[in-house]
């Protein structure tokens, strides 16, 4: 669902932010990105949703290219950033009907998707009060349910649990199972290890703008805990 091919990207000082990054990301995989601050993961997932423009390498979701058919690729992908950006001028519910709209989703759908998302993460009496009056966390909860409005082949997210409180992470987790089981692809970026851990099918770790590993959870882990793993392999590099 998601090939990144030796994609690379450099500042105009002559640093590469991202490095000859190569990973797949099938349909059904929850697929960890994980490594220190300033690893280069943002500006790999930036590329990825199209936010961040490059020249090295390729970028293909379902078999499109990012950079050929950005249209294509956007039209079956949702992204969460780490800090949402929303229009705080609007409501909630007006939020999430411009983004229905632009993805042209039905009266009847989108009805019924808001509904079950607002209900689940605990918004609906909230949807009709203006976003600059939300807390970080309602904001990160508008982002998430804007962004499963379309039913996304593929979810892209950076840090998607900051923020959240702890039963927003767990229902989030719980979606994100669902998602997977009926066929869509997850990419995310944290920082929280264990969550890391429990979730994913699959890690990869970058390290200065370098995979230094990839692979399985079992692959990675053998025997040892994901932080223990990272720390052991972060080091050597």
């Amino acid at each position: 669902m998601l090939e990144i091919k030796n994609y690379s990207k450099s500042y105009a000082e002559g640093k590469k932010a991202a490095d000859d990054v190569t990973l797949t990301v099938e349909s059904g995989d929850i697929y960890g990105f994980i490594g220190h601050n300033g690893a280069g993961k943002s500006t790999t997932i930036r590329a990825v949703v199209g936010v961040l423009d490059f020249t090295e390498g390729e970028i293909y979701i379902d078999g499109h290219s990012v950079k050929d058919e950005p249209l294509e690729c956007k039209k079956i992908t949702a992204y969460i950033p780490d800090n949402p950006d929303l229009y705080e001028n609007l409501t909630g519910i007006q939020y999430l009907n411009f983004v229905a709209d632009v993805f042209d989703i039905s009266a009847k759908d989108r009805e019924e998707r808001i509904k079950k998302y607002a209900d689940t993460f605990e918004i609906t009496d909230s949807l009709g009060d203006l976003i600059s009056s939300y807390s970080h966390g309602m904001k990160q909860k508008v982002a998430i349910i804007s962004a499963l409005i379309h039913n996304p082949k593929l979810l892209v997210l950076d840090e998607p649990f900051v923020g959240l409180d702890p039963k927003a992470t767990f229902t989030l987790k719980e979606i994100m199972h669902e998602m997977c089981k009926q066929g869509t692809a997850i990419f995310f970026s944290t920082h929280v290890l264990d969550v890391a851990e429990k979730l994913c099918n699959k890690v990869a770790i970058i390290k200065k703008g370098k995979i230094i590993a990839s692979g399985t959870m079992e692959e990675l882990t053998v025997g040892q805990s994901l932080e223990e793993a990272f720390l052991e392999v972060a080091n050597e590099e």
